[in-house]
């Protein structure tokens, strides 16, 4: 249920769904079951390999999606039960049909945000997995006698994890790579300045292809990075990279 002051949830979560089904078919299948209960405005099936399984089933009422959870719990799709709940927030298709375009921008600056941030904390617990003693280490952290290799002298530290490029957490500095050597400033500014809160760009003497541009806020930089990384310049001759500076 929507918790108070939330917008009544017209979305509904279905997992464990057959991943071997395409996208295609799986959510035909969805819709032809689902619009029982009401009308159906968008269909979100997971396709990348961690969310396989997955999907968002869209109504244009609460209460549709509502019926769907209490009559579909367990309901066998493939030769497999699907496991339902309402969703924990309101879809991109529901917020386009009942609010205006900056609602729409808000939520969306607010749903990457959360992504960046749940990337990053991934990152940092497998950083603090790869730096906890090997299992069956002594208490002082060197290898217990019947580990393998023990007795051997440790040459020096591992190097540390270094979060990648993509996982980095959102900030207000934006790092772009990949520009083509003639592009300028002005070309960046360009490209930048459309977005609220620029602020300059900035480029490194001496080193083509990179270069930072500044916001005020880190939702200025948010909505630039997810509408031009990967954006094609000079006829698609270079994609552009775009993440956030390294703190």
């Amino acid at each position: 249920m929507a918790s108070a002051g939330q917008a009544p949830i017209a979305t509904v979560y279905v997992r464990n769904l057959e991943e071997r089904v395409k996208p295609e078919p799986l959510k035909e299948a969805l819709r032809t079951i689902f619009s029982e209960y009401g009308n159906v405005i968008d269909i979100v099936a997971k396709t990348n390999l961690k969310a396989k399984g997955q999907a968002f089933v869209v109504f244009d009422k609460p209460e549709s999606a509502q019926a769907a959870v209490d009559d579909l719990q367990g309901f066998e799709l493939f030769e497999k039960p699907m496991v339902v709940a309402l969703a924990r927030t309101r879809s991109d298709a529901t917020v386009i049909q009942t609010g205006n375009e900056e609602e729409f921008d808000q939520h969306k600056r607010r749903r990457i945000a959360e992504k960046d941030k749940k990337r990053a904390l991934e990152v940092a617990e497998q950083q603090n997995r790869l730096k906890r003693p090997l299992q069956g280490a002594a208490p002082d952290g060197r290898p217990a006698k019947n580990q393998r290799g023990a007795g051997l002298k440790a040459t020096g530290q591992g190097p540390a994890a270094v979060v990648p490029d993509e996982y980095l957490p959102p900030n207000r500095i934006l790092f772009v790579q990949n520009l083509p050597d003639d592009f300028t400033k002005d070309d960046l500014t360009a490209i930048f300045s459309r977005f609220d809160g620029f602020r300059e760009v900035r480029t490194v003497p001496g080193r083509s292809g990179i270069a930072f541009v500044e916001y005020d806020a880190e939702a200025g930089a948010i909505t630039a990075k997810e509408n031009t990384a990967g954006m094609a310049l000079k006829n698609g001759e270079k994609i552009m990279k775009v993440t956030y500076q390294r703190q």
